[in-house]
């Protein structure tokens, strides 16, 4: 027997939440693709994004496509799985390989240190699967052209190691089929990239790795008949009101902070991370989701009311509490079973806030910033002054009377306003410069305030939405650095050097002329510049 999927939370004003949740049949119909649930203004996009409610029964076919593929690879000596993928194409397969212990290279950067460590890797036994619905992801089409070149560089015939998962009739489609690429999968189109992790795009890449992935889908399949009963015990109806907040409190309760407590589901934080903010973050409104290091981080010991912690613990473990004795809301179960609750329960949530919980209208105004930027190549913006191996920039006032790394900071935080967070934007290597996220808690305890950490550009194809789109609480610490190494894109007039800094350039922009405060901080030595900076934040 598998182990039970539970949610374990209180309050006494739920009980209302869900008897309406009940009363409205809102997990039936959700279950049955009732495109109506978000209104009006959100049918039309609802009524073609809903393919994921069932995706534990119509991912069955691939299955056997992907074992086929994985036998004849592995008989060929090729088991380097390389992922170039982005958002939702990358953030589920990470979960699922590394909560099973399968090793696979997730490419979903665009520093140049990141590609030229995943390029020089042993391409004799590599196969890349390149993961987009329309194939046109800037990043993830400048890493297909880059191993292209590699493997032909090799000698090794490139559209034998390319496997694409995409839409049906994307032109990503049409083109792996004029270049011969290995296999073609072709993922429900009728799926989002944030609740796709069913699909191709997060069973391939993990199955290509050694997952066994029919085990996913038989965990989803155990609890959909739970998740679509309108009772409230459903434990994703329970959820979506933990993660609506509390609407009588004061401040609003618009903050969670998902913490790993003994699940073994690595990772997993990231991924519901990107799910709720990408989803609910827009119109001024949303939920901040904050991935954090346990329950004993920071976030669950201060008397923030407007934070509320998730605990993501083992089946039949004991409940944690906060510092003060209070009891943390849990949630436990398999894995597939987690995919599918998070995703029912962020969509009922989007109801609950009145907003669409499949759209991502924001995400695309950073894309414009940095293709501008791509195509005409302004002169680099003059620092405001430097500080040892940092050049510091920042949006209009920000800087006025500064001239100091460590008062810049200040100059930042000082913004932070009783119901504001902080995100830290690092467009850094994330395995050379890995010591940087332990900022994180550190100016959670520093601030006494939700403090989110994102690699870029990965993060503008998740919590990249709820900076621009959802409430004006935030204050933005963006780190980039000059590398030592740069990495040509092929058939490209730009490098990948040239690519992540307009993607940060154009970042920092629209949060600008959004009225957010952005503090730049560009590290002309990585390794001193992350030395020097890790001394000021702490």
């Amino acid at each position: 027997m598998r182990d039970p999927l539970t949610v374990v939370a209180d309050g006494a004003t739920r009980e209302d939440t869900l008897s309406t949740l009940v009363t409205d049949k809102v997990a039936s119909r959700l279950a049955a693709k009732d495109a109506t649930l978000w209104g009006p203004d959100a049918e039309s996009e609802a009524s073609i994004r809903l393919g994921w409610v069932d995706l534990h029964e119509t991912s069955r076919p691939l299955l056997a496509e992907v074992d086929a593929l994985r036998a004849e690879l592995w008989g060929e000596g090729v088991t380097r799985v390389v992922l170039c993928g982005m958002g939702g194409s990358s953030l589920a397969p990470e979960v699922i390989t590394t909560s099973y212990g399968a090793e696979l290279v997730v490419l979903d950067s665009t520093n140049p240190s990141v590609i030229a460590r995943a390029l020089a890797g042993d391409l004799e036994s590599t196969v890349v699967v390149v993961s987009s619905k329309s194939g046109g992801t800037v990043e993830t089409d400048s890493q297909r052209r880059a191993f292209v070149q590699a493997f032909t560089d090799a000698g090794i015939d490139a559209a034998s190691r390319i496997v694409v998962v995409t839409d049906p009739g994307s032109p990503f489609e049409q083109l792996a089929v004029d270049e011969g690429y290995r296999k073609i999968f072709l993922a429900d189109p009728q799926v989002g990239g944030r609740y796709s992790a069913l699909t191709a795009f997060g069973l391939v890449p993990s199955a290509l790795a050694g997952v066994d992935v029919a085990e996913l889908l038989d965990e989803a399949d155990e609890v959909a008949a739970a998740l679509r009963a309108d009772d409230p015990d459903n434990p994703a109806l329970l959820l979506a009101a933990v993660l609506a907040g509390d609407p009588a409190s004061d401040p609003a309760r618009d903050k969670l902070a998902i913490a790993e407590h003994g699940s073994g589901l690595t990772g997993f934080a990231g991924w519901a991370e990107q799910l709720i903010a990408e989803s609910t973050g827009k119109q001024g409104k949303g939920v901040l989701p904050v991935a954090v290091e346990g329950v004993q981080a920071a976030e669950v010991r201060w008397p923030a009311a407007d934070v509320t912690p998730v605990a993501l613990v083992a089946p039949r473990a004991d409940r944690p509490t906060t510092d003060d004795g209070t009891p943390v809301a849990t949630v436990a179960g398999p894995l597939g079973a987690q995919f599918l609750l998070w995703e029912t329960a962020t969509a009922v949530a989007g109801r609950m806030l009145g907003i669409n919980p499949f759209d991502q209208p924001d995400v695309e105004s950073a894309k414009e910033a940095a293709r501008g930027l791509l195509d005409h190549r302004p002169e680099p913006e003059d620092a405001a002054f430097t500080d040892g191996a940092v050049e510091v920039r920042g949006s209009a006032g920000l800087l006025d009377g500064v001239d100091t790394l460590a008062s810049a900071v200040e100059a930042l935080l000082s913004r932070l306003a009783d119901d504001g967070y902080l995100a830290v934007m690092a467009y850094l290597d994330s395995e050379r410069d890995a010591d940087l996220a332990g900022v994180r808690s550190t100016l959670c305890r520093r601030t006494e305030r939700p403090t989110t950490f994102g690699w870029g550009p990965r993060f503008l194809h998740s919590t990249g939405q709820y900076h621009k789109g959802g409430p004006e609480q935030g204050v933005f610490l963006q780190v980039t650095s000059t590398e030592l190494v740069d990495v040509e894109i092929p058939d490209r007039p730009f490098t990948f050097g040239t690519l992540i800094a307009a993607q940060a350039t154009g970042d920092a922009r629209v949060l600008a002329e959004r009225g957010r405060p952005v503090l730049r901080l560009h590290l002309t030595d990585p390794e001193a510049g992350v030395r020097q900076l890790l001394e000021t934040l702490r």
